[in-house]
């Protein structure tokens, strides 16, 4: 387990924008080592946010966007286009704006695809997607992503990886359907933990005075089946990026000593 590193802005307009620029930092150096890069989204206020300001940024056209395969951390088993759909939301936000290869655009299953109403099965085939495009050297079943980003939820929640309930549990399988989520809609399908930590780095969002004790939480030894949030690291890196309000309880400790 890597310790995790925070990184404090004043304001969630400035982490946005800088977690954008810091992420285009990190799909160039991927492309310009492997020739591709590959990043897991989140959704919510904060993934939407960081998607918003990477369209805006003049920066984005540093990166070939058709060698980036986009996959997702969880998603709101809905039909297809539904409002309430991560990557509807991606789309609207970023992806629409720029040239990505449709064929590396992982989006998970709705509830009209291929698998009908079973988030169960939909899990098992987003699984199944995961575990084909990774190579020999990842050393698993799902790739070794370059970056995974997660938002924190006020419960301490990452991805639809809710406390205390089964998935957050989960040791074997990558992919799970998520059944009585405790915030709507009820049924979604997840990236479990060990998919997580799979990752070179992961990044977790976290801004406003309602995500304070969240992270609070988390970065002071819980446990993750209490406190999902503190099972998210990464291979190598383990990144928070907060504003200050998310930052304010804290203990000083942790606070870094330099943070924008």
């Amino acid at each position: 387990m890597t310790p995790p590193q925070l990184v404090v802005h004043r304001d969630k307009e400035l982490m946005a924008q800088a977690a954008a620029a810091r992420l285009i930092t990190k799909i160039v150096d991927a492309q310009a080592s492997r020739g591709h890069a590959s990043v897991v989204l989140t959704g919510g206020r904060n993934g939407n946010g960081l998607l918003a300001a990477l369209a805006a940024a003049p920066a984005r056209d540093a990166v070939d966007w058709s060698r980036l395969d986009l996959w997702w951390g969880d998603e709101r088993f809905l039909p297809e286009g539904d409002p309430e759909r991560n990557v509807t939301q991606a789309r609207e936000a970023l992806l629409d704006a720029v040239p990505l290869d449709p064929a590396r655009v992982h989006a998970m299953p709705a509830s009209d695809g291929a698998y009908g109403d079973d988030a169960d099965a939909a899990a098992a085939g987003y699984a199944d997607e995961l575990a084909a495009a990774a190579d020999p050297e990842d050393h698993g079943p799902v790739p070794t992503f370059d970056v995974l980003m997660l938002g924190v939820g006020p419960d301490t929640h990452v991805a639809s990886l809710f406390p205390e309930l089964p998935a957050v549990r989960e040791t074997e399988r990558t992919v799970v359907g998520v059944h009585g989520a405790p915030k709507p809609p009820p049924v979604r399908v997840s990236l479990t933990l060990p998919a997580i930590r799979a990752a070179r780095e992961v990044w977790l969002l976290a801004a406003g005075e309602d995500k304070a004790e969240a992270a609070a939480i988390a970065l002071s030894g819980a446990g993750e089946i209490q406190a999902p949030a503190a099972g998210a690291y990464g291979r190598s890196r383990t990144l928070w990026l907060l504003d200050a309000a998310a930052a304010s309880q804290l203990p000083r400790a942790l606070y870094p000593p330099a943070s924008a």
